[in-house]
């Protein structure tokens, strides 16, 4: 056959998805998987945007403006004015879902060669991106002992090289729920305006934090406007992944221009989906308000579980709905993979993410994993026993 490409070849598997096929196999066996995996949320979506979706009446479902419908680019800005971040609709790309969002941002701004700085453990899909447009990942490593705050900027710094375009962040951060400081966010604002980088900021996540700590929106840091790009989605905000809805936004004029370009290329973001965003952005506080709280009750519910059970250390994340946690084996990855091919208990096994994949430095995060803890608090508890049954049925095979 033809030789396939070097780019293809060295692309990364989704530690997310990747072991999706053995859990598929479980399920054949009859076994009820606890998928903790992914952070796909069992909240229901808001009425709202659901009574929009049966109110389609079009004859024709057609093609939507490469920037999205202007309806929606405006809501958008509204929603952004109410965080105090003040954007127009001119500033506001829609996007098919915050990954395409990410995508844009890399090509329309790294060359082949070109490096972009992460703190790591990342969302895995940021070196995915890069390695299409031929960029490098260059890692700064947190640790999970200390909760996974982001390193000194002195870390940072010497890292820079004449080929660094840009520092990628994540906050509240996925997968480690860590929310940045104010002190680091302007830290990082003074060393990018130093060094004239971008500055990626997935803010996927703002509205879920549950301590005072607020993220910062990097598009509110003075002095670097057309230094920032913001990643930003409805998927989890609204409990409606399906859609498949995001946003680039930037005030950077040139860079806009750049961005429309791909846009136009892949010709227009889901009309479907944009018509349900636009309901859903005017929902009732309480709707926001409830879904923080109930993530803030199965957060502790899992964390202070997973540090019950023998060998297993996870720390408390500050946000989002995912906790990295170090277990007590070698290779959290074969474990993985053991759960869902060898082990059952009482009918059930546990679906995790290999913490492996959300680093780039090698051997880094080997003996951790990714748990989303988008589920109802007795799922999650049937979650643990299997977790604490599989680690010593693993260490006594």
């Amino acid at each position: 056959m033809p030789e396939l490409s070097h780019r293809g070849n060295a692309m990364p598997a989704s530690p997310i998805r990747k072991l999706a096929p053995l859990a598929a196999k479980a399920v054949e066996r009859d076994l009820h998987v606890y998928r903790l995996n992914i952070g796909q949320p069992d909240l229901p979506t808001p009425p709202q945007a659901l009574e929009a979706l049966h109110a389609i009446d079009m004859e024709v479902l057609e093609y939507s403006a490469s920037e999205g419908i202007p309806q929606l680019r405006a809501k958008m800005a509204e929603y952004y004015h109410r965080h105090n971040i003040n954007v127009t609709p001119e500033d506001i790309i829609i996007t098919t879902g915050g990954s395409e969002a990410v995508m844009f941002a890399f090509m329309t701004t790294l060359d082949p060669g070109d490096e972009v700085i992460i703190p790591e453990p990342a969302y895995a899909n940021y070196k995915a991106f890069a390695l299409q447009g031929g960029a490098k990942i260059v890692s700064v490593p947190s640790s999970i002992d200390n909760g996974f705050r982001l390193p000194h900027i002195e870390e940072f710094e010497r890292l820079i090289t004449p080929r660094t375009k840009g520092i990628c962040i994540c906050s509240p951060n996925n997968p480690t729920g860590y929310i940045y400081t104010a002190e680091e966010m302007l830290k990082l604002r003074d060393l990018v305006k130093r060094y004239n980088l971008f500055l990626y900021s997935d803010e996927v996540y703002r509205e879920f934090c549950y301590s005072d700590r607020r993220p910062v929106s990097a598009l509110s840091l003075e002095g670097i406007e057309d230094n920032v790009i913001v990643i930003d989605s409805v998927s989890k905000r609204y409990n409606e992944c399906g859609i498949r809805i995001g946003t680039l936004v930037t005030r950077n004029r040139a860079l806009y221009a750049n961005v429309m370009k791909f846009a136009q290329a892949r010709l227009s973001p889901p009309l479907i989906g944009q018509l349900v965003a636009l309901a859903s952005i005017d929902v009732p506080q309480t709707y926001l308000d409830n879904a923080i709280e109930e993530y803030r009750r199965r957060r502790d519910f899992l964390v202070n579980g997973l540090n019950e059970i023998p060998g297993v250390f996870s720390p408390m994340p500050e946000g989002a709905f995912y906790t990295m946690a170090r277990l007590p084996v070698e290779s959290a990855e074969d474990f993985c993979r053991w759960c869902l091919t060898e082990f059952s208990y009482n009918g059930a096994t546990v679906f995790m993410a290999p913490g492996e994949g959300f680093y780039t430095t090698p051997g880094l995060g080997r003996n951790e994993v990714r748990i989303a803890y988008v589920h109802r608090i007795e799922a999650l508890a049937g979650a643990l026993e299997c977790l604490r049954a599989a680690l010593e049925a693993y260490k006594n095979r």
